[in-house]
Parts: structure tokens; C-alpha cells; sequence
């Protein structure tokens, strides 16, 4: 595929109005990763991917997919793309296999159709015209229609939202598959499980802005503290153990005989909480490390839920 960055976003800015949805927004996606973006209802990331897949035209700053502008230069870069919609572009009255095998001819070297459904769960109703299908069932349908063509690169839209747990392992599997044949996958979601579980790398957006951008476990590895719980006997002497602890570790008994150690927990604090409890004659009890997840991390930086 070429050096480089599959998708390329420099200084991107896009107004609607007097309203700035996206205010100098920088995005760099390596080949044959799994980036997961994020945001809260209105920080732009939506604008910002649908730049990226032509949809919309920027104000300002330059994007570039596959080394090309998706704007003009679109018809080299849509036969190379597949995108996933949460809805539209699709005639209500044709059939879920008639559609892949319609996209699937557009291709050089399409995915093989019945086994695209079958494994999407979609083997049994191929003949069933879209707008009888399910919710589940038109989720699933655009996803394949967005991986048929064995694309380059794949934007994906929300890949398993409404889905069954058995269907959503499904999606997810197939997302893994992707990145393993060397497909550059762009997914948008507001499942952080999901984002966790697919991504190699994660971008969270606010304010039209990248407020973050790293693996999943970089972003909950730095910043806010982690934890360590414990329970021992009741009234123990935190201000000893504190001494022995590095600066910065907080420690607070939350209930009789309950203790949370908050700051850097790393193997040596560990270490030492246990040999100052010998020390003292305690025998600590279910002792535990709290980490960050990467919806903890989404919540400090915008201060706002995620929600569909």
C-alpha cells in the first residue's frame, strides 16, 4: 500500500452557519491499523469522518485518504474505500443479496458473497427485500456491503450498534479479520468496550478538537490515578503508611476496615502497602487494582456520557 499514513487530516476546520463543528482538527491513521474515534454528541467527530469520506468539503486544512483528496479526486479513491452508513443510500425495495452481489460486481476482486452472509447471519434472508428486514438485520447488511470490495480502507459507522451479543462478536471478528489482511479500519462507536476491544489506537474528540489520541491501554495508563483496594482490621494508622508510600499516594478508610489507596500503582507500591501491613501485624484481605478504563478516561476529558 505505500508509505505514509493511510488517512491524513491536517488543520481541518468546517463551519455550518456561524456554528464551528470542527476548529483545526489534526488526525493521522497508520496502514492496516484499527482507529477507533470518539466524542460527544456534537464534537465534531461525525463532520470530521464524513470529510474524510467526501461527504463534505473542508473550510479550511487539507485531507488526504489513500494519498488522494476525497473530494476531488473521487473517483480514484472510491473503488479503493469501503463505508459503512448508519442509514440511507440504500432502495428499500431490493434484496439483501442482490445488493451484495450487485456491490461485489463494482469490484475486482470482491469477498465472496454467501460467505459474507453466512457469516454475518444474513445467509437466511437473502431474498428478503431491505425494508422487511430487521434493525439487526440492515446493520448487519451495511457492514457487509462495506467490506464486499475488499477495500483499502473502511470507515465504519457505529459497526454494532443494535446487534445481539452473538451477531456483535460476529462484527467484531470480522473487523479483526480486516486489520490482519492489512485493511486500514476507521470505526466510530459509542461502545468504549468496543473501542477497547478492536483498537489499535483511539482519538477523542471535543470541540471540533483532539483532546487525546493513543493505544487504549496508553491513555488509561496515563493521567489520572489508579487505585489500590484493600480491607484489614478497622482505625489502622494511614499517616504511617502514607510515610511509607511515595509522595502524591492519597489513602482513605471508605468504610470500617476498608481502605482505597489512590496515585502511581505500580508493582513497588504494591510491594510496599504488603510489607508495612507485616510490619504492623495486619493480614490484608482481598486486596485489588483498580484500573482506569477508557470510559473513565472519555468522562475526564469531556465531562460528558457518551450517547447514541
Amino acid at each position: 500500500m505505500g508509505s505514509g499514513a493511510a488517512l491524513e487530516v491536517a488543520g481541518l476546520v468546517k463551519r455550518y452557519g456561524g456554528k464551528t463543528a470542527v476548529d483545526g482538527l489534526d488526525l493521522s491513521v497508520a496502514h492496516g491499523t484499527v482507529t477507533a474515534v470518539l466524542g460527544p454528541n456534537g464534537a465534531g467527530k461525525t463532520t470530521t469522518v464524513e470529510t474524510c469520506e467526501g461527504y463534505r468539503s473542508p473550510d479550511r486544512g487539507t485531507v488526504r485518504v489513500l494519498g488522494l483528496d476525497p473530494v476531488a479526486q473521487a473517483a480514484r479513491l472510491r473503488p479503493r474505500i469501503g463505508v459503512m452508513l448508519q442509514s440511507g443510500g440504500v432502495y428499500s425495495g431490493a434484496r439483501a443479496a442482490e445488493m451484495l452481489h450487485h456491490m461485489a460486481a463494482l469490484h475486482a476482486h470482491p469477498l465472496e458473497v454467501g460467505t459474507l452472509m453466512d457469516r454475518l447471519g444474513l445467509g437466511g434472508c437473502g431474498r428478503t427485500p431491505y425494508r422487511r428486514l430487521s434493525g439487526g438485520q440492515q446493520q448487519r447488511l451495511a457492514l457487509a456491503l462495506a467490506v464486499v470490495g475488499r477495500p483499502e480502507l473502511v470507515f465504519l459507522d457505529e459497526p454494532s450498534a443494535g446487534l445481539d451479543p452473538q451477531a456483535r462478536r460476529a462484527a467484531w471478528d470480522l473487523v479483526r479479520e480486516l486489520r490482519a489482511d492489512g485493511v486500514t479500519v476507521v470505526l466510530t462507536t459509542h461502545h468504549m468496550d468496543e473501542a477497547q476491544e478492536l483498537a489499535d489506537d483511539v482519538v477523542i474528540v471535543d470541540g471540533g478538537r483532539v483532546v487525546a489520541e493513543g493505544s487504549p491501554e496508553k491513555l488509561c495508563r496515563g493521567g489520572a490515578e489508579n487505585s489500590l483496594r484493600f480491607t484489614g482490621r478497622p482505625g489502622l494508622d494511614l499517616a504511617s503508611l502514607l510515610k511509607a508510600l511515595p509522595d502524591g499516594t492519597a489513602a482513605a478508610e471508605l468504610a470500617p476496615g476498608g481502605y482505597r489507596l489512590t496515585g502511581a500503582v505500580d508493582p513497588q507500591l504494591l510491594a510496599t502497602v504488603t510489607s508495612w501491613c507485616a510490619q504492623n501485624g495486619v493480614l490484608p484481605d482481598g486486596i485489588s487494582v483498580e484500573r482506569r478504563t477508557l470510559e473513565d478516561v472519555f468522562l475526564e476529558l469531556t465531562g460528558k456520557e457518551l450517547r447514541s
